[in-house]
Formats: C-alpha cells, sequence, structure tokens
C-alpha cells in the first residue's frame, strides 16, 4: 500500500493550506495556526491603531459640543422666527437688530433715577425682586410648617385638603383687589398676592414628602419613644428636603410671573409697571427687552434654585 507516500511532484503544504483557504472569511480568527507557519502569519492591522480611545480633551470638547450646539440652535431659531414676524408686520413689531442696539443704549446707563416715574431698568428688577423676596419669605415661613403638620397628622389634612383645593386653583390677580381693600396700598397688595400664589406649592409638596416618609422610620421613632421635635428634626426634615425644594422652585417661578401682572395693575416702580408704562409710550422696543430681562431674571431664579436643590438630595443607593 502506497497510499501514505507523497508524490514528489505534489504542491507544497504552505500553497495547498493558502488553497485550502480560499473563500474562507478572515473573522475566522479562532482558528490555531498551523505549526511551523507562524513565521508567515499576516502583520497586524492597521485598524487597531485607530481603535485607540478618544482622549480626555476630545472627549471633553465632544460634550461641550452635545451641550452647547442645541441650545443656540434654539436660539437661532427664535431669532429667525422673531425677524420673519417683523418683516411679515412691515416693522410695526421692532427686528432684532434694531432692538439689540436699543438695548446697548439701554443697559449703558441701567440705574439712573430722573424722578419716580422714570427710572433705570435694573431700578425696576430690584424693585420687582424686592416684593418677590417679601412675599415669597412669609410664604415660606406660614407654608412650610403648615405642610409638616397637615403631612403628619391625618385629622388636619382632611381638615385643610378641602380648603386648599378650593383656593389653590383662583388666580392670583384675583386676589389683588382684596389686598388693595385690606392694606390700602399698591405695594403691600402687590405683595399678599405673591404671597398667597407662593403658599400653595410649598404647602402642598412639603405635605405630600411627609406622607411618603417611609413607615419603618416612624416605627423606629415610636420604639425608640423620640419627641415630635426630634422627629421633624431628625426623620422628617431630611426626607422631606428634596420634597420642599421643590415647592420653594415652583412658588419662586409662579412669584416672579405674578408679580410682573400685579405691578401693570398697580403701578409705581417694577418691572411690571415698566412694561406698562413703554406700551403707554408706545415703546415696542423697550417692551420687547423688558419680556427679555423677566424671562433672563426668571431662568436665573430658577437655575439657583436647582442647583440648591441638587445639593441638598440624595440618591439611595441601590443594592
Amino acid at each position: 500500500m502506497n497510499t501514505h507516500t507523497l508524490s514528489p511532484t505534489a504542491a507544497p503544504l504552505g500553497a495547498l493550506h493558502a488553497r485550502s483557504l480560499e473563500g474562507v472569511e478572515p473573522a475566522a480568527e479562532t482558528a490555531l495556526p498551523l505549526a511551523g507557519h507562524a513565521a508567515h502569519a499576516a502583520p497586524a492591522s492597521p485598524v487597531s491603531a485607530s481603535a485607540r480611545p478618544p482622549s480626555k480633551l476630545v472627549l471633553q470638547a465632544q460634550d461641550l459640543v452635545q451641550a452647547a450646539v442645541p441650545p443656540l440652535l434654539g436660539l437661532a431659531l427664535l431669532v429667525l422666527a422673531w425677524a420673519g414676524i417683523s418683516m411679515a408686520t412691515g416693522g410695526s413689531i421692532p427686528g432684532p437688530a434694531a432692538t439689540w442696539e436699543q438695548a446697548i443704549e439701554l443697559f449703558s446707563d441701567p440705574f439712573y433715577s430722573n424722578g419716580p416715574n422714570d427710572q433705570g431698568v435694573g431700578w425696576n428688577v430690584l424693585a420687582s425682586l424686592e416684593r418677590v423676596a417679601i412675599g415669597f419669605g412669609l410664604a415660606a415661613l406660614v407654608g412650610i410648617p403648615a405642610g409638616f403638620l397637615i403631612g403628619r397628622f391625618k385629622f388636619l389634612s382632611k381638615m385643610f385638603n378641602p380648603i386648599i383645593s378650593l383656593l389653590k386653583p383662583v388666580s392670583p390677580l384675583a386676589w389683588l383687589p382684596i389686598g388693595l381693600l385690606v392694606f390700602k396700598g399698591a405695594n403691600p397688595a402687590a405683595i399678599w398676592t405673591i404671597f398667597i400664589c407662593s403658599i400653595w406649592p410649598m404647602v402642598i409638596n412639603t405635605a405630600i414628602g411627609v406622607q411618603r416618609v417611609p413607615q419603618d422610620y416612624m416605627n423606629v421613632a415610636r420604639v425608640l419613644n423620640l419627641s415630635e421635635w426630634k422627629i421633624a428634626t431628625k426623620i422628617l426634615l431630611p426626607s422631606v428636603l428634596p420634597y420642599m425644594l421643590t415647592g420653594v422652585r415652583l412658588a419662586v417661578g409662579t412669584a416672579w410671573l405674578v408679580i410682573v401682572a400685579a405691578e401693570m395693575l398697580t403701578g409705581g416702580v417694577g418691572i411690571g409697571f415698566w412694561v406698562w408704562d413703554e406700551w403707554n409710550n408706545l415703546n415696542v422696543m423697550n417692551i420687547i427687552i423688558a419680556i427679555g430681562v423677566i424671562g433672563i431674571v426668571g431662568l436665573a431664579l430658577e437655575l439657583l434654585l436647582v442647583q440648591i436643590a441638587k445639593a441638598f438630595t440624595y440618591e439611595e443607593v441601590k443594592s
């Protein structure tokens, strides 16, 4: 039998191996190379060099682009829509370029004062912020403790829930005539309006936070025979703080929204009165600038409270 003899004209093993691999997909990387042919292995593919992870600087640049491009595109779309509306109305609504030039001139001296009815936009914004701070502060002093009590005791919850449900949907400006009647002045009436519109978000969110405290915590407090003060400060407050800060954030946004409308009706110094006064003077550019100022101030208050909420909010560790 000569089945095991090799013909002298037989092709070398390397050629047979090369022919046997024809048509085989290159992805078969798990196949072991034949002995003695390691020296003929193909060199490393250049793809491995390009597969390196990007540097930290590149990643930071990508994050910056992803964070900045969408807002900039949104603002560009707003400006284009504004310019289109200005052209469609024949210039009765000033365009972005003319309004920008007016804003530069206006903010070159924002704190001038030529009497009670002619003051810079800076004084008007500060006057509105002062009213918001007073009304909001009084609402926090009343609303947060009231929310704790309503959430803690079922009797008080059943007692005050109908009152809150009845008064919360009332428009804040509907309370302005009551303030004028009681306080006999425009400034305290505006502060009263801020107070009454700011109190409901804080009461409701604080009460919900107290009611969502795990019952196990309260059982431990009962076993340890803790006083109500320690329950409120050691157990309820840390758990309720995120809910409470959410109510505060909603209340500030509502207060800044309402003060503009209230000042339009009451007069005096304030950004709302300034808008109404510019309308009486038919100065549409200043009205548009005031709208931008109101939005920027409201956004700044929102971002400030969001950062405060993040600082005091914790996430539960998942097992």
